[in-house]
């Protein structure tokens, strides 16, 4: 599989489905195809994305974590596919490229965490890139995946592979119809699909008709999914969440990878979801606001410890809090926030250890609690002198969280 590097994530998200009916079975599939920027997504004639795009909406987003700050994060394929599925960035889930060496798996996938709650429910990966079950999802060691497509670039008898890379369309077609084939007779609770073609005609081409061709055949194969989507919706009364998104985009003037850290612009969310939240609608939101996001669509109650780690908002439903920044100033940490409701409360933890990395437990201390409204704290840390503090922010409607680290 080519190495895959970028700068200028392009990004579109979209979440198709109908109506929220308590009645009606939540299914969501979250779609990653790789390497398209937004500029690309935008000029280009394509059908069957105008048409998801017209039952929701069109919103920037950003990839790559804070520049400079502890939470930057390489904007390359495997790192920002863990990203979105454990919604934290690269200093937590420890996968820095497309090497997959070691992963944090302390900091769940939305895989795990939707088995662990419902064990019955049934969840499926769809990639033509085994690593994104075996290594990043861990099928058989962290969770289990029920249905699988995948493994076909081993496969050079069935998928000859030549020089124009033509073989790895052939594999995105077979994804597609097997991912298809699962929608509409399995329905799998959660599905990862997984396509690889357009970034290697970026890769190889740059801003060129063959990359072109690459994003309209993609449209193509989106508008096979979505057909399947919506005969679920209208045969079973089902409520279907489809998400479609990029792990990275390019630079805008030439279409070739290069490597940045820390946000990158170009990074697009669509959403047929008229309701976004005001995080959603009056910020530019982050590729680890997915899992959240999904969490929420198929009710997956996360776990608090985990929860804390969190570093993505929930882009649908209600939201208090959002964007903490923290300082230290002579003892204290001089905190803030952006406050989306204007009653409330916000309950602020604050823990001097990290033990959660390694599996263990932070004993977090309760140090205020304050009108969210307030948008301010002053938080007095002098009984817990360390160069080191996370601090949690926790209403009723969503947590965040931030890290405070000292330098000598």
């Amino acid at each position: 599989m080519m190495k895959k590097i970028l700068i200028q994530s392009g990004v579109f998200l979209l979440l198709a489905g109908g109506a929220f009916a308590q009645q009606r079975a939540k299914k969501a599939v979250f779609v990653i195809a790789d390497g398209i920027p937004a500029d690309v997504l935008e000029k280009l004639p394509l059908p069957n994305f105008k048409r998801i795009i017209a039952d929701g909406r069109y919103t920037r987003m950003h990839v790559g974590g804070g520049k400079g700050l502890y939470s930057q994060t390489p904007t390359i394929s495997a790192v920002g596919y863990n990203s979105l599925l454990t919604g934290v960035w690269y200093n937590k889930h420890n996968v820095p490229d497309n090497d997959i060496k070691a992963p944090n798996y302390y900091y769940f996938t939305i895989f795990k965490l939707l088995k662990d709650q419902y064990p019955q429910r049934k969840t499926a990966v769809y990639s033509s890139w085994l690593d994104n079950r075996t290594k990043l999802v861990a099928d058989g060691r962290e969770t289990k995946v029920d249905f699988h497509a995948d493994g076909y670039e081993l496969d050079t008898v069935n998928f000859r592979h030549d020089r124009k890379r033509d073989y790895m369309h052939e594999i995105d077609e077979k994804v597609i119809s097997e991912a298809v084939k699962g929608i509409r007779e399995q329905a799998a609770d959660l599905s990862w699909v997984y396509l690889e073609y357009t970034d290697d005609m970026g890769h190889m081409h740059g801003d060129s008709p063959e990359f072109y061709r690459a994003v309209a055949l993609l449209d193509v194969q989106m508008g096979k999914l979505y057909d399947a989507i919506r005969y679920r919706e209208q045969k079973f009364k089902e409520d279907w969440l489809l998400v479609i998104t990029t792990d990275h985009g390019r630079d805008e003037r030439t279409g070739r990878p290069r490597r940045t850290i820390g946000p990158a612009a170009q990074y697009r969310m669509v959403t047929n979801k008229k309701d976004m939240n005001n995080y959603a609608r009056y910020n530019e939101p982050a590729i680890t606001d997915i899992m959240p996001t999904i969490a929420r669509f198929l009710g997956v109650n996360i776990p608090v410890a985990s929860l804390r780690e969190v570093d993505g908002v929930p882009m649908t439903g209600k939201v208090a809090i959002a964007k903490p920044v923290a300082n230290y100033v002579q003892g204290h940490i001089d905190l803030k926030w952006q406050a989306l409701e204007e009653t409330g409360k916000v309950k602020i933890w604050v823990t001097p250890t990290n033990n959660f990395k390694t599996g263990g437990t932070d004993e977090y201390r309760l140090l205020a609690e304050v009108p969210v409204s307030q948008r301010r704290a002053l938080l007095d840390v002098q009984q817990l002198p360390s160069k080191f503090y996370k601090i949690v922010l926790e209403t009723a409607e969503n947590t965040v969280n931030e890290w405070l680290i000292l330098k000598d």
